[in-house]
């Protein structure tokens, strides 16, 4: 069982692998659930959104496309994100990157829980978690108190 981060057709990154997996597994952990084989792939806007109208038939541009694959209390999944999209979020919302990139990994999380963001109740409730993870994120996994 692992969770693993990809980089595809960009050139990226990611900071603090080890500090992200430790973050993603105590969230996982809170909901009693076990971590399973977690793929994280970072990649741009058009391996997104071809993915998008491949494997789900929505002609739109987003953040994060997450397939389940999630069996009783094992969690498991692929979530693909575009750090084009993130780094547009970011300047949109006026917040940082790293903060923006942090709510788009625990977001495919919390979708793999099993929350929902189709009625404004669901999305309102994915906002609470995802501002309750990026918490503890700052508070217990962020290096030197960076975000």
């Amino acid at each position: 069982m692992s969770i693993t981060f990809d980089v595809q057709e960009i050139d990226f990154k990611l900071k603090n692998k080890t500090k992200l997996t430790k973050w993603i597994s105590s969230i996982i952990k809170d909901q009693n659930m076990r971590v399973g084989d977690i793929a994280y792939l970072f990649t741009n806007d058009k391996k997104v959104y071809e993915t998008n109208m491949q494997f789900l038939n929505h002609d739109t541009y987003t953040d994060i496309i997450t397939f389940d694959y999630v069996t009783e209390d094992l969690v498991s999944g692929d979530i693909i994100i575009s750090v084009d999209r993130v780094k547009e979020n970011a300047e949109l919302y006026n917040d940082d990157f790293q903060r923006e990139l942090h709510r788009v990994i625990i977001h495919g999380i919390l979708h793999l829980l099993g929350q929902g963001d189709k009625t404004k109740r669901e999305a309102a409730q994915m906002r609470k978690k995802e501002q309750d993870a990026l918490v503890r994120w700052e508070e217990e996994f962020a290096p030197n108190g960076s975000r």
